[in-house]
């Protein structure tokens, strides 16, 4: 899968790319991703209504980029958590996306990586998700 971004895919950029998503999520479903914990049960149901509607991965590839630095800037914001380019990380073998979160000292998550997962299978939402490395972290 070839992603058409914006910005370069980096830790540094991965805000943009967060913030980027406010706008269109409140245009597809009157979302409010205020980045908080409870918006990322928002995130969740659009992105089950997009595989409801038939959509591929590939299709909303960059859309679900963007919705992976979303639930990335909640653990900034609300767990400390802090973005990290994956090559510099021991997720660099492991991570399919360029950034992870780190959650202390060699906790690290891969919300990008989580997003298109959910979107491939459907399986353990995005609030299931953050509870889990919140709680390890």
């Amino acid at each position: 899968m070839r992603l058409q971004l914006k910005y370069p895919p980096t830790a540094e950029n991965a805000p943009k790319f967060a913030a980027d998503m406010v706008s269109p999520a409140a245009e597809m479903s009157g979302a409010n991703l205020d980045y908080s914990v409870a918006s990322l049960q928002a995130v969740d149901d659009i992105i089950e209504c997009m595989r409801q509607d038939g959509c591929t991965p590939d299709q909303v590839a960059e859309t679900l980029f963007g919705f992976g630095c979303y639930v990335g800037e909640v653990f900034v914001q609300r767990a400390g958590g802090r973005w990290r380019n994956a090559a510099e990380t021991s997720m660099a073998k492991l991570a399919d996306f360029p950034m992870v979160i780190e959650l202390g000292k060699e906790s690290f998550c891969s919300p990008i990586d989580k997003v298109f997962k959910r979107m491939e299978s459907g399986e353990d939402n995005l609030p299931y998700f953050y509870q889990v490395f919140t709680a390890r972290g």
